[in-house]
């Protein structure tokens, strides 16, 4: 059966996205139009080329997270580390990342997102120049840039783009040049984008939601600058669309516990990373008995 699927932002813990995937497939359901913000549109970038969830974790599984995180340059003074950030706005480039998206999208025939049929694929951004949201690439237009000829990388890119962590992207057109970041500062689950398209019931609608699952009953302890930003970006970006999850779609959506890893934890151990999969998987074995059931009720009525 064709769904169509939005995926959360979460960082490193996205893994747990791979694994309700898998459980999906095995289940017969096929996606069909495909939304995410951060790490959920490296997800749904992948499955738009054509990759299934089995092959996006092979994916995951031969990559070494910590080699997306190049600097321009070793720096050996943790002062100076400070200073770059102040220019540069981001401790790591992000190319690397944007150069493994890329190279894997090319692999299935992707490179723009003219290499993709109408609406099937799109990313959320955040304009920091403009003050708004920035939905890719429905709204390239409004910059003068022609959305089929732009990257698909490049929009994935632009919505990893986690404020301080990831250097900014700077999206220029004549005589302008604005200031893109992670998308996940305006909506980091964008379910509302299918809420207009499917009006007409064209097929379900599917929200996979990373939830944060504490271990202890103790407040988080927060001891540093990096701390500090961990825990304000997260509780930020959690908070913007948890009020548009009314009961109108949280009967669509996947809710996956996480824990045991901070979203931009690069270094995570197989042990994590097999556990956020399990994690995934398990939610989306248990949320689609009584989902399934449902569909075919409201098709028979």
């Amino acid at each position: 059966m064709y769904i169509d699927g939005v995926f959360c932002g979460g960082g490193i813990k996205g893994f747990a996205l791979i694994g309700a995937i898998m459980e999906l497939e095995q289940q017969g359901y096929a996606f069909k139009r495909v939304a995410g913000t951060s790490a959920g549109s490296i997800i749904a970038g992948f499955l738009a080329a054509g990759y299934s969830g089995a092959e996006i974790k092979l994916l995951m599984d031969d990559i070494e997270l910590s080699r997306l995180l190049e600097t321009k340059k070793r720096i050996r003074f943790p002062f100076a580390r400070w200073l770059k950030l102040y220019w540069t706005m981001g401790l790591y480039k992000g190319d690397a990342l944007e150069c493994w998206i890329k190279e894997t999208l090319e692999k299935k025939g992707i490179r723009t997102f003219g290499d993709l049929p109408d609406k099937q694929l799109r990313i959320i951004a955040s304009d920091l120049s403009n003050g708004r949201m920035l939905i890719l690439p429905d709204d390239l237009a409004a910059y003068n840039i022609d959305p089929l000829q732009f990257p698909v990388a490049k929009a994935i890119r632009m919505s990893c783009s986690i404020p301080f962590f990831f250097e900014p992207i700077k999206l220029k057109t004549v005589g302008e040049k604005y200031i893109i970041v992670d998308g996940g500062v305006l909506s980091n689950f964008p379910m509302w984008l299918f809420d207009q398209d499917n009006v007409k019931s064209i097929r379900p609608v599917l929200g996979l939601n990373l939830v944060y699952e504490k271990t202890g009953k103790e407040p988080e302890e927060i001891n540093n600058a990096i701390g500090l930003f961990s825990s304000l970006f997260e509780t930020m970006r959690n908070a913007h669309d948890s009020r548009y999850i009314s009961r109108k779609f949280v009967k669509n959506i996947i809710f996956i516990p996480v824990k045991d890893a901070n979203f931009i934890e690069f270094s995570l151990t197989n042990e994590q990373r097999t556990g956020l999969i399990e994690s995934g998987r398990n939610a989306a074995a248990l949320f689609i008995k009584q989902w399934t059931h449902r569909i075919k009720k409201k098709k028979i009525d």
